[in-house]
Parts: structure tokens; C-alpha cells; sequence
């Protein structure tokens, strides 16, 4: 297994420390990208990435070496602390960056786990917006590890191996939950509407995901195949 370390910390202190404690229960090869010495420019909102193709982005080459290790690991892990009670802006640039994503969503055979610490509040909320950053990229399934802490000795080690075994030990694809089905079938949607996002309808019709309810590798219930087919239908509609 390879998996991708994305430290959304400008410090390796709580959130880094939890990290550590994750890599001894894991069995496999790491890299690690520390957000902090990247020096990714601020995302200028120029739409790029979303109406011309990310190969456009102005700041592509710093990018796109991150992309690239993310189309080629096994599992994801984003660490990140509370600053303000949400993301780091170091966290929240990169994620700005990879909107694109949302309209055109990947690694769907991919498992995250995300690290959240503070010395306050707000965790829970700053996992949660991960987790769904996460799962709008298309990843099949997050973990989420989230501490209010005053330092390490309030760690509690046997919550934060439980969860990394649980994450390095699955290799199952997970049904996606409802709210990802109604996503994937927004996107698809607006990729065949009759005045598409031109990168949009590239990525979707070349991808062959046009074709599935959901991302083809990942199986649906009947149920679930039902509620893409309808809400497709609808959104289609809509959609105009």
C-alpha cells in the first residue's frame, strides 16, 4: 500500500504527532506533503481549472505534482488542526485549487482518513467539511480521527489505532452514500446539458462515466441505482 500524507499544518505539533501514531499501524510506503513549504500561490478565483481544463490553472505547475501522487497512492491521509474554528488557510487553498474536482470527480477506489485536532472547539465541524471535500473528489470511503486536546497525553491511543486499522485493513468498495449518488448525477447532468462546461463534458463522455449511475467500479443496490436513475432524469430536466 502507498499512502499520501497531505499536512495542512504550518507546524508539526498535535495533529502531526496523531499522524505518527497512524503510520505504526500501517503496513506499507509513505510520502508526505507538507502544505507549508509547497508555496502554493493563492487560488485568484479565474475559473480556469473549471471552464478551460485544470492543465490552465496559473498555478499548474505546483499543483498538479500533488495530483499526480493522489492519482497514484492507495489511501489518503489529511491531517489538519483547528485554526478559527475551521481549516487551516493553508488546507482551505489547496482545496480551493482542486474545485474542479466537483465537477469532475476521481479516485473513487480511494479510502481517506482524516486528523483533526484543537486546543478548543470545533473538531467535528472541521472534520465533517473534510470528509465531504473528500468524498466530492469522489473518494469511496473517509475515516475521520477529530481530538480536543491540550497536548499529546490526551490523545487516546487506542481510539487512534482502532480507526488506522480499520482504514489500513479495508479493501472493499463501499456503497456510496445518497448524497454522492445526487452529486455524481448533478455533474453528469450538467455534462450533458445542451451548453456544457466544455471540460466538464470532455472529462465525463472520455471517462465513459456518462454511461453509469456511478462511478463503474463502484456497485449500487437496487434502491440506489433507482434514486440515480430518477434523480438524473429530474435533474436533466432541470438542467437546461
Amino acid at each position: 500500500m502507498k499512502y499520501l500524507i497531505i499536512n495542512g499544518s504550518p507546524r508539526k505539533q498535535n495533529t502531526y504527532n496523531v499522524i505518527k501514531q497512524i503510520k505504526t499501524n500501517l503496513d506499507g510506503e509513505f510520502e508526505e506533503i507538507n502544505l507549508i513549504k509547497e508555496n502554493i500561490p493563492i487560488c485568484n478565483g479565474c475559473y480556469r481549472c473549471f471552464n478551460e481544463c485544470e492543465d490552465n490553472c496559473p498555478h499548474f505547475d505546483k499543483i498538479n505534482p500533488i495530483i499526480e501522487k493522489l492519482q497514484e497512492c492507495d489511501g489518503i491521509i489529511v491531517g489538519c488542526p483547528v485554526y478559527a474554528m475551521n481549516v487551516t488557510g493553508l488546507l482551505k487553498n489547496f482545496f480551493d485549487h482542486t474545485a474542479y474536482f466537483y465537477h469532475r470527480p476521481r479516485f473513487f477506489t480511494k479510502k481517506a482518513l482524516v486528523v483533526v485536532t484543537t486546543a478548543g472547539a470545533g473538531h467535528k465541524k472541521v472534520a465533517k467539511y473534510i470528509d465531504e471535500t473528500l468524498r466530492h473528489w469522489g473518494v469511496n470511503k473517509v475515516y475521520r480521527l477529530s481530538f480536543a486536546c491540550g497536548g499529546k497525553d490526551s490523545f487516546d491511543d487506542g481510539k487512534i489505532n482502532k480507526i488506522a486499522q480499520r482504514f489500513g485493513d479495508d479493501m472493499e468498495l463501499h456503497s456510496p452514500k445518497f448524497e454522492d449518488v445526487m452529486f455524481y448525477n448533478v455533474w453528469k447532468a450538467m455534462a450533458l446539458s445542451k451548453d456544457p462546461i466544455k471540460a466538464d463534458n470532455e472529462y465525463w463522455v472520455e471517462k465513459g462515466l456518462v454511461n453509469h449511475d456511478f462511478a463503474p467500479e463502484v456497485r449500487l443496490n437496487i434502491i440506489k441505482k433507482t434514486f440515480a436513475k430518477i434523480m438524473f432524469f429530474i435533474l436533466k430536466m432541470v438542467i437546461k
